[in-house]
């Protein structure tokens, strides 16, 4: 019995483990192409920015999606048992809520298969997202520490 468990545990440790490189690779995608987009300032609606926006959309919406069905939903799923982890876990949970709302929000504007795309606010507005992006990282690192202690 004691074997059973101890396996099961490795086993979840695994998979937190893997859930948070996957993570972590997809946040550093998202960094790279956000960092691409603010180097073509001044921004036009051309063909190159167009292409790097839709692949950033994509890869925005799957990256806020892991962390917050994956990274959050393991952690209150019921399965994790330490008071302390759920209680932390839980403080965070209204900051990182609005960091996915501000990125929903900013998709939804830039997202170029929803209409004709307007640049005139995408330097404010991937500002602003960058700030809120910013944010979300510090939190997910937190997260990640409770789910992989």
């Amino acid at each position: 019995m004691m074997s059973l468990a101890i396996n099961l545990n490795l086993e979840r440790r695994q998979q937190a483990q893997h859930l948070v490189s996957e993570l972590r690779q997809e946040r550093h995608e998202v960094w790279s192409l956000y960092c691409q987009i603010a180097e073509l300032k001044p921004f036009s609606n051309n063909t190159n920015i167009k292409l790097i926006m839709k692949q950033f959309a994509e890869l925005l919406v799957d990256y806020v999606s892991l962390g917050h069905f994956g990274i959050y939903e393991r952690l209150l799923s019921g399965t994790e048992r330490r008071q302390r982890v759920l209680t932390e876990a839980d403080s965070f949970y209204p900051e990182f809520s609005q960091t996915t709302e501000d990125v929903v929000t900013f998709n939804d504007r830039y997202d170029p298969g929803n209409r004709k795309l307007d640049y005139q606010h995408l330097e404010t507005d991937l500002s602003k997202l960058g700030e809120s992006l910013a944010k979300r990282m510090e939190i997910e690192d937190k997260l990640c520490a409770l789910l992989l202690k």
